[in-house]
């Protein structure tokens, strides 16, 4: 086994033992892009003289003693949107072809104190605007799209590119391209996670959040997104129990929630059968199931779409007026669509944004998490544009992968995708757990449960070399 090929936790451990050097570990992800990204289009860009600084830095201080926690030594990536000091944040936009950050992003100042090595910026749909990547192909199949926002990202965990890498989620951007591309995708509780620094989209759905191969490996990075140390005591997020010292695969007094409606509505027959085997493989571990309503169902998408178009445009008005033509068309068209949503249509967006926040509130008094798919069909052909339904109904590609993501970032729940098998053509299927408020624990309890009694999780993408 290459040390590329290690789950970010696994090499932790070896680099904590001194089995393994941050160098060695770096050195083996930067000969592997070197393999696969002519295939693949993850990143933006990639700093490997200044990672392989970083890397023997974090080596000399492992041997000094001064070792940082479990993410120190590793190798990540950051979503080009997230800004890092005196390096370029383009948004893979030509509108931020100079734009340089001043300063750290919140997020990438903590995950620099921990001890991260930096390889490289990964790319987003423009500025988070749609759901594909068209720069990125999905690291399963390359005539596949990657999903999006957070594409590059996803892509570049999935191949073995990155140990872990940060994504963005306005309407499902983490999530989507994690399930399409067979890796964990983690959106936290709104709030929990500071978006200083960090291009927005839509300030009042927008969350940052890891993308990992395993549930392990999301528990112990949003450790340092969220601030908490080492031994902290259990308050908010509570994902400490989840750290490699050992994990509860027991989930007896779990209470899963097992959507009637809306989730499994117009899904993709093989993603359905295996989500629900996955939601059954939840059962025999001992939680209870439990069928509950999707409250507002009708609302979802009008809801979402009416509070993110009109704000990603609020962001854009000065450059919109000015340069347009630095957009790309698919983004450019959203954008002046939102300067056609009136104000009471907005507000009208926020009133049912509450209404519906104080309904799944009551749905969660019933149960612990929710399980549901996180999309309802598998990686779209790069050129296609619909998804056509049993129903003989038909939908955008964009507005299928969006419609089970966007509820938890209308209610700004927590949610985390996890692979829950292969379709017939050997495409990644996710399942997502959606989680009362600062419920992390619980969805990564029950995540990670899941991928320990299983034999197929933590598989990298077979990309071959370029």
């Amino acid at each position: 086994m290459q040390p590329y090929e290690l789950t970010l936790a696994a090499a932790a451990q070896a680099l904590a033992a001194g089995r393994l050097t941050p160098t060695e570990l770096t050195e083996s992800f930067l000969e592997r892009i070197e393999d696969v990204e002519g295939h693949l289009g993850a990143y933006v860009t990639v700093r490997a003289q200044a990672a392989r600084t970083a890397a023997a830095q974090a080596g000399r201080d492992i041997a000094a003693g001064r070792y940082r926690g479990p993410l120190h030594g590793i190798p990540m990536g950051l979503k080009d949107l997230i800004d890092v000091a005196g390096l370029p944040t383009t948004a893979s936009s030509r509108v931020r072809a100079d734009h340089t950050a001043s300063a750290d992003s919140t997020v990438a100042a903590r995950l620099k104190g921990a001890g991260a090595v930096l390889i490289g910026k990964t790319h987003t749909h423009e500025f988070a605007y749609g759901l594909t990547t068209p720069q990125t192909r999905n690291a399963w199949a390359p005539d596949r799209v990657a999903g999006g926002s957070s594409g590059g990202s996803a892509v570049a965990v999935a191949a073995g590119e990155a140990a872990f890498a940060l994504g963005t989620d306005t309407g499902g951007s983490i999530r989507v391209p994690a399930a399409l591309n067979g890796v964990v995708g983690l959106k936290p509780t709104y709030g929990s996670v500071p978006v200083q620094g960090v291009t927005p989209l839509s300030w009042s759905l927008d969350h940052v959040g890891p993308i990992t191969r395993t549930v392990e490996d999301a528990a112990l990075v949003l450790d340092v997104l969220t601030g908490r140390q080492p031994g902290d005591e259990v308050r908010e997020l509570g994902v400490s129990r989840l750290r490699p010292q050992g994990v509860a695969e027991d989930l007896t007094g779990l209470r899963v929630g097992v959507p009637a409606n809306y989730y499994f509505d117009r899904v993709d027959p093989e993603v359905a059968a295996a989500v629900r085997a996955a939601i059954g493989h939840l059962e025999r571990l001992g939680a209870e199931l439990v069928d509950v309503g999707i409250p507002m169902a009708d609302y979802i998408q009008a809801t979402a779409w009416g509070l993110m178009v009109p704000e990603a445009t609020a962001y854009h008005e000065r450059t919109l007026r000015t340069s347009p033509e630095l957009y790309t068309a698919d983004v450019r068209v959203l954008l002046e669509a939102g300067a056609l949503v009136s104000a009471g249509d907005y507000l009208r967006a926020q009133r049912s944004r509450t209404l519906m926040r104080r309904a799944w509130a009551e749905v969660f008094d019933a149960v612990d998490v929710i399980a549901a798919p996180t999309v309802p069909c598998v990686a779209a052909r790069s050129d296609q544009e619909t998804v056509r339904w049993a129903d003989g109904s038909t939908e955008s590609v964009s507005d299928s992968y969006v419609r089970l993501s966007a509820p938890a970032n209308i209610t700004g729940l927590p949610s985390l995708s996890l692979p829950v098998g292969l379709d017939g053509a050997g495409l990644p299927i996710g399942m997502q757990l959606i989680g009362r408020p600062f419920g992390e624990a619980a969805i990564l309890g029950a995540g990670r449960a899941f991928e320990a009694t299983r034999s197929d999780g933590a598989r990298l993408a077979p990309v071959a070399a370029a």
